[in-house]
C-alpha cells in the first residue's frame, strides 16, 4: 500500500494535555510530518483530558503558553485551540474536535489524527473510539520493536487491522501502512510509525521537577530550552 495521493492539503491533529510539551511531542509531529508529506501538524492542547479525571498539573493557560513556544521555531507546526476551554463547555472529545476540523477544511484536503503508543492504547475507551480512523486516518507512532499483534489487541471492539503491509521510508522516517475495517466493511488507511526510539514522558518530567536537582537538570535536556525557562520561571511542577 502506497501513500495516499492528494490534491489539497494534508493535516494531522495532534491532541494531548502537553503537561509539559517535550522533545519527543516534537519528534513525533516531525517524523509524520516527513514521513506523510504533511502541509501542517496541528498541536491542540486540550481542555480537560477526558481520561484524566484529576486534570493536568498545569493550567491550560500555562500548556498553551509551553506548547507555542515548543513549536515556535519549528516550520510546518502551528497551534489549534480547536480544544480550548470555553463557557459552558463540559466535554473535549478527539471525535468532536476531528468533525469540526474537517468541516473547516476543503473536500480535497485530507485530515489525520496523530497520535503516541500509550494513547493509541487507550483508544477503546475513547468517545466514539471505533468511529475516529473513518473520520480521520490514524497515524501512531509505536514502540521500537512493539508487536503489531499488540496494537492489533487494543483496537475498539469491532475493528479489525490487514496485517498485510506496505512499507515506504521518506527522509529516513520509516512508515508502515495498513487497512483497518469495521464491521459493516467500512475501511479506512492506518499508518504506522515503528521507528522512532523515544523514552519520554510528561509524567516523568513532572516527578523530576519535584526531586533532587540533579533530576531537574535531567530534566532540561528532555524540553525544548523555551519550555524550560517558561518552566522554572513560572515556578511549574514544583
Amino acid at each position: 500500500m502506497r501513500k495516499p495521493a492528494r490534491e489539497g492539503r494534508g493535516v494531522a491533529f495532534f491532541g494531548g494535555s502537553f503537561d509539559p510539551p517535550h522533545r519527543g511531542h516534537l519528534a513525533v509531529a516531525r517524523a509524520a510530518q516527513v514521513a506523510l508529506e504533511l502541509d501542517s501538524v496541528l498541536f491542540a492542547p486540550v481542555g480537560v483530558q477526558p481520561l484524566k479525571p484529576s486534570g493536568s498539573t498545569a493550567t491550560f493557560a500555562h500548556r498553551l503558553a509551553m506548547t507555542r513556544l515548543a513549536i515556535q521555531d519549528q516550520p510546518n507546526l502551528s497551534i489549534s485551540l480547536i480544544d480550548a476551554p470555553a463557557a459552558g463547555r463540559t466535554h473535549y472529545f478527539t471525535i468532536d474536535a476531528l468533525l469540526s476540523l474537517r468541516g473547516q477544511m476543503s473536500p480535497s484536503s485530507t485530515l489525520y489524527c496523530l497520535v503516541g503508543a500509550d494513547s493509541f492504547r487507550n483508544l477503546r475507551f475513547w468517545h466514539r473510539g471505533a468511529d475516529v480512523p473513518f473520520v480521520a486516518p490514524l497515524i501512531v507512532a509505536a514502540r521500537p520493536g512493539q508487536p503489531l499483534e499488540d496494537m492489533t489487541a487494543d483496537l475498539p471492539s469491532g475493528l479489525s487491522l490487514d496485517l498485510d503491509c506496505g512499507e515506504t521510508s521518506t527522509g529516513g522516517v520509516q512508515l508502515r501502512s495498513f487497512m483497518i475495517r469495521n464491521k459493516s466493511g467500512a475501511q479506512a488507511p492506518f499508518f504506522l510509525l515503528p521507528g522512532l526510539h523515544i523514552d519520554i514522558s510528561a509524567t516523568e518530567i513532572r516527578q523530576h521537577m519535584q526531586s533532587a536537582p540533579t533530576e531537574e537538570r535531567r530534566t532540561q535536556d528532555l524540553v525544548p530550552a523555551a519550555v524550560w525557562n517558561y518552566i522554572t520561571t513560572h515556578g511549574l511542577y514544583q
